[in-house]
């Protein structure tokens, strides 16, 4: 299963690669702040098993992908992808979107 991200609608999603430790089930520190900054939105665990997805609404109209020094990385998506979905929500996250336009800005700046 999965979803289509489309210039028709403002759902977006910031794919956070290798951010859990599959041994421990620890989120690394720059990821958990992303999604303290992302606020009460869906999040599932992505299909490598070691990622995230942050699902919610902003303008996003390129993709982007943010090189992190330590090599993991920051995608974020808004049009012209197929995302695959687990279903997997990491936590106790709700299913509705939230604003993500801030954390899009931060990331983005």
């Amino acid at each position: 299963m999965g979803f289509v991200l489309s210039d028709e609608d403002d759902i977006v999603c910031l794919d956070l690669d290798h951010c859990i430790n599959t041994l421990t089930g620890r989120l690394a520190p720059w990821a958990a702040v992303i999604l303290r900054d992302a606020g009460t939105c869906y999040v599932e665990v992505s299909p490598s098993g070691d990622g995230l997805h942050i699902w919610g609404r902003a303008d996003v109209r390129q993709g982007r992908r943010i090189r992190r020094p330590d090599g993991t990385a920051v995608e974020i998506y808004g049009t012209g992808r197929y995302i695959a979905m687990t279903g997997r929500r990491h936590g106790n996250a709700p299913s509705i979107l939230a604003d993500l336009s801030a954390v899009v800005s931060k990331l983005t700046a």
